[in-house]
């Protein structure tokens, strides 16, 4: 009976050592690829004990947001006649937001985005109106799929690990 237990607990270690493996490289892969920056690690040094949710709620806000955001900027750039200042202001915004979680290339690409709207080029800001949806709904998928591997590892009863650094 005592080996049963102890077979099922190196198992279960097992099991959670796999997972946090994969929380590592996938992050690691993030950073690598652009997708997340430093921001992102300062975000996780927040959470704690008593919320170990914090970062899935934090980009849980972000992603509402920037749905909302999203769905603005397009309206703006359908009126008749286009308030760049007003788009301007839906990109900063949406360029703040994206810094706060550590979303580097939605981040990136609203600075670029911002040069068109300051020429007040609609077919540029157009352009970057999809670049923006584009890498925002990559990031999405990614952090969506670390979020999921972080209550894999807290369910199996494991802790999250810290990434330290991204370079």
């Amino acid at each position: 009976m005592y080996e049963k237990t102890e077979q099922s607990k190196l198992k279960q270690m097992e099991i959670v050592g796999q997972l946090q493996k994969q929380y590592v490289d996938f992050t690691t892969s993030l950073f690598r690829e652009g997708y997340l920056d430093d921001q992102y690690v300062q975000l996780q040094k927040l959470k704690d004990e008593s919320n170990p949710e914090f970062v899935v709620e934090v980009v849980s806000i972000f992603f509402e947001d920037s749905e909302k955001l999203l769905n603005d900027l397009a309206c703006s750039l359908q009126q008749q006649v286009v308030d760049f200042k007003k788009v301007d202001g839906y990109v900063h915004q949406f360029k703040g937001s994206s810094s706060s979680v550590g979303a580097q290339r939605v981040k990136n690409a609203c600075a670029a985005f911002r040069n068109f709207c300051e020429d007040k080029n609609l077919d540029g800001c157009l352009r970057y109106l999809n670049l923006v949806k584009q890498e925002f709904y990559l990031v999405k998928s990614k952090l969506e799929t670390l979020s999921r591997l972080e209550r894999q590892i807290l369910q199996a009863g494991g802790t999250v690990p810290l990434i330290e650094s991204c370079h």
